[in-house]
């Protein structure tokens, strides 16, 4: 029989137990909203608008992507109930870009390989690769290249900020912002206009100037010469223009000099953004000097610059409505760089484990991590754990789910998965009245985790109707069926588990 001939039968659309990958499961995300989430999830979650940090560990399969999932549909629905006092979400996924862009810094011999560049990665790069992300969205909703219904003109209210705050956002976009597509630059220059900075570069002005005053000077005083001779006033006045020239002249080199230096200081460092010392030497020199002296620029290998520059982007979100920064860290295992090895993920997660990070104010560091990381955690020395302080951090050990909550589980997908006027059934209703759901809830138990549970139930199907022909279908799964492949999964499991066997 066709399992779509089963499904069919119970008023099941779609089969609930093919995906394995939250993200690409159009079933979890019906349920999204229907509160199916691990008991754990509000300790990991808190409140959007007081975040906290949260660290946890979880198997392939557990669910941390779902959490993930679930922590972003919590926090717009949040949004979408209230003018103010938002949450701003900054989606830390994806860590190939921080590893490529590291390694395409790091040019001569070995430093290119993968190990190297994890084996110097810094807290610094991991913080400019956040403010670049949250800054970059910032960026591209104030030019209009994302909408937010409800939210009014985020541009006009950007214009509204205070002097030193609409200078703050400038200096943020010019060492951070990274557009997908476009111009770096011209994407920087209409910024500056909607933010109605538009002053033109003090550097260019002075040399123009100053040039212009220099060859008058040259030029006048070469036509008193040709023609015999000025008087003394008109001497001395020339030689003041160019005297003046000069000194402008000078006052630019100085400044360029200056400048040049920065920002070969600000890209050496800032090694997780792909920005030329020209490009930032081409924004920077349109600020004043003075607005520049007093930003917190990244240009040392410390992260007290970058800690000051995410408060000052704090203080620019909360002119826009956001009091809250949301960081979610997930999929770590899966740079290519990385490729599921524990020690590479050791090096990639650990200078984030670090308490003035996951503690900082009015930001809330989600940390989603694989289970191979905490057997490292546990060989760790007394000085690792009081600097990360992971009890300060809603620690969560392990995620365990047990039988019944998998059984649950199993059910609420089924009745996603039904045609809406048809009769609700459980997990049960598809076995044989000899299979009793503490039976059931006795193998999902086996399982552990909802990847390994919904294999085992399509497992279950799939051998049910490979035995059942369509001229004498059976609508009901027997218990030899269900003890068949309960074992040959619970082995897979502990395979697993052992490392005899892939997920």
């Amino acid at each position: 029989m066709h399992v779509q001939t089963f499904l069919k039968h119970w008023a099941i659309v779609e089969n609930p137990f093919s995906a394995e990958e939250a993200r690409d499961d159009p079933v979890f995300a019906r349920l999204l909203d229907e509160g199916t989430a691990h008991p754990e999830f509000e300790k990991v979650m808190g409140q959007p608008d007081r975040p906290r940090a949260a660290v946890v560990f979880g198997e392939k399969g557990s669910g941390k992507t779902a959490l993930r999932l679930m922590m972003e549909r919590r926090i717009e629905r949040y949004n979408s109930e209230r003018t103010d006092h938002l949450a701003w979400v900054v989606r830390y996924d994806d860590l190939n870009g921080l590893l490529d862009q590291l390694s395409h810094r790091r040019r001569s011999g070995r430093a290119r390989q993968a190990e190297e560049v994890l084996k110097r990665l810094r807290l610094v790069d991991h913080l400019d690769a956040i403010l670049s992300l949250a800054v970059t969205r910032l960026v591209d909703l104030l030019l209009g290249q994302t909408q937010q219904p409800g939210r009014g003109n985020p541009a006009k209210a950007a214009r509204k900020m205070s002097r030193q705050k609409r200078i703050d956002l400038a200096v943020l976009a010019a060492l951070y912002d990274q557009p997908r597509s476009g111009s770096f630059t011209g994407r920087w220059a209409k910024l500056r206009r909607t933010l109605r900075l538009g002053y033109l570069p003090w550097m260019n002005m002075a040399t123009w100037i100053g040039w212009l005053c220099v060859l008058t000077a040259l030029g006048v005083g070469l036509g008193l010469e040709y023609s015999g001779g000025g008087q003394m006033l008109d001497m001395l006045t020339v030689g003041v223009i160019g005297a003046a020239g000069a000194l402008l002249l000078a006052a630019a080199a100085w400044r360029t000099a200056a400048l040049w230096r920065l920002t070969h200081r600000i890209t050496r460092q800032t090694k997780a953004i792909d920005r030329s010392a020209g490009q930032l030497r081409q924004v920077l020199g349109q600020l004043h000097l003075n607005d520049l002296s007093e930003q917190p620029l990244p240009d040392a290998d410390d992260a007290d610059a970058r800690y000051r520059l995410m408060t000052q982007l704090s203080g620019v979100l909360s002119q826009l409505g956001y009091d809250s920064v949301i960081v979610l860290i997930d999929r770590v295992d899966e740079p290519a760089a990385v490729s599921g090895d524990p020690v590479k993920m050791r090096s990639l997660i650990w200078p984030m484990l670090n308490n003035k990070f996951l503690q900082q104010d009015g930001v809330g560091i989600k940390l989603l991590l694989p289970l191979e990381l905490r057997h490292l955690l546990h060989r760790e020395d007394a000085a690792f754990f009081q600097q990360a302080r992971l009890d300060k951090q809603h620690f969560i050990d392990r995620l365990i789910w047990s039988g019944t909550l998998l059984y649950d589980l199993c059910t609420k997908r089924l009745q996603a998965c039904q045609r809406s006027e048809a009769q609700p059934v459980t997990l049960r209703s598809l076995f044989d009245d000899d299979v009793t759901e503490r039976d059931l809830v006795d193998a999902l138990d086996q399982m552990h985790q909802p990847r390994d549970a919904f294999k085992f139930v399509y497992q279950v199907i799939q051998e049910h109707c490979a035995n059942v022909s369509e001229e004498r279908p059976a609508w009901r799964i027997g218990r030899a069926t269900l003890e068949y492949v309960r074992k040959q999964q619970s082995q897979r499991v502990q395979e697993l588990y052992r490392g005899l066997t892939p997920a």
